[in-house]
């Protein structure tokens, strides 16, 4: 199996400015274990690749920032001596190579001898199952595979750090999922240190060991995908990672303590008495009969998604709610239903 150096990384009142003073990212904190696998996810524009392009040297950082990688101060060292491997979007492959020859390019340049070279080679093209493709160019080969390769070639010369920027973005769903998983495997077999760039939720979650979740050039929360999922410390994170209902207070809602929705209301607990906001994931409704004095609303919308139905409830007082239900849900648009809500599960991230 190939030995891999495993080294943390520490980012330290990291930032970007660029000359016209636009600020790409600003003063930054992570640590990332040795052999942890950890996704910077957010939406398009949030500071997450220049934090990629930073910490592989292919961007300079703002005065006062500090990268380590292990013991070693890598805030100034040019791209060539930091020993990283990366793997983009656009694969990046060489056309007129063959598969072993662009898996093996990077050992080429560094004048790794011809036995250890097939050797490492040979280990790579099993780990990433293109047996049998050694030979064929990138034009034969199909986005997956193409991708493996460019995954093969970035991990053939032992880097300390492997860093994946959108890598799995321009394959078809299908093979995005098929791909995602077998990434996830290979990143756990090897055990790198690796920085996985993506706006995808999903793959994310299923990647990643942990998330850092970014929004404007700041890192909101990092933690487990679980976790964030459960206890998302800001409205921005709760709402990023999957659906979420956003519930206002008023007042007098708050000076009862209860949660008013449509013309029913429930109990509010107790360390949440005082909130204007609370948040509630869809599968956390749970629908049935109307109940007399209980909250009823009125189904507008029903989107059947497979293994689950979504549907969207409206309420007496014009607000509305996303629920999540199991595919077998009878009830359609326009039926009246009952809602039954476990306050247990209400969020209260900062807004």
């Amino acid at each position: 199996m190939l030995q891999l150096e495993r080294v943390s990384i520490d980012i330290i009142n990291s930032a970007k400015t660029y000359a016209d003073g636009t600020k790409g990212l600003k003063p930054t904190n992570l640590h990332i274990e040795p052999g942890e696998v950890v996704a910077l996810l957010g939406p398009s524009g949030c500071g997450k690749t220049t934090l990629l392009r930073m910490i592989a040297g292919l961007e300079s950082a703002d005065e006062g920032s500090q990268i380590l990688f292990g013991d070693q101060d890598v805030t100034h060292r040019p791209v060539e001596q930091r020993n990283v491997g990366m793997v983009f979007q656009s694969y990046a492959l060489f056309p007129q190579m063959s598969v072993q020859a662009n898996i093996a390019y990077g050992l080429t340049i560094r004048g790794v001898d011809a036995k250890e070279k097939k050797q490492r080679v040979g280990e790579l093209i099993d780990l990433v199952h293109l047996n049998g493709l050694e030979h064929k160019r990138p034009s034969e080969l199909s986005g997956g595979q193409r991708q493996r390769v460019a995954l093969a070639r970035a991990v053939a010369v032992r880097p300390r750090v492997l860093l994946l920027d959108e890598p799995l973005a321009a394959l078809d769903a299908k093979l995005k999922e098929s791909l995602r998983d077998e990434l996830a495997d290979l990143l756990r077999q090897l055990r790198i240190t690796a920085i996985h760039v993506t706006h995808d939720q999903q793959e994310a979650l299923a990647i990643a060991d942990r998330l850092a979740v970014m929004h404007a050039g700041n890192i909101m929360q990092v933690g487990r995908g679980e976790d964030l999922y459960r206890n998302p410390e800001h409205a921005f994170v709760a709402e990023f990672l999957g659906r979420i209902n956003r519930i206002e207070r008023n007042a007098q809602a708050m000076s009862n303590k209860v949660i008013t929705l449509g013309q029913g209301s429930l109990a509010c607990p107790d360390h949440l008495a005082h909130s204007s906001t609370l948040f509630l994931r869809p599968e956390d409704i749970q629908i049935g009969p109307t109940q007399a004095n209980g909250i009823n609303a009125r189904i507008s919308q029903r989107m059947f998604l497979g293994e689950r139905i979504e549907l969207r409830l409206d309420l007496a007082n014009q607000t509305s709610l996303v629920a999540e239900v199991n595919n077998e849900c009878p009830y359609q648009i326009g039926d009246e239903v009952g809602l039954t809500i476990a306050t247990h599960k209400l969020l209260n991230p900062k807004v």
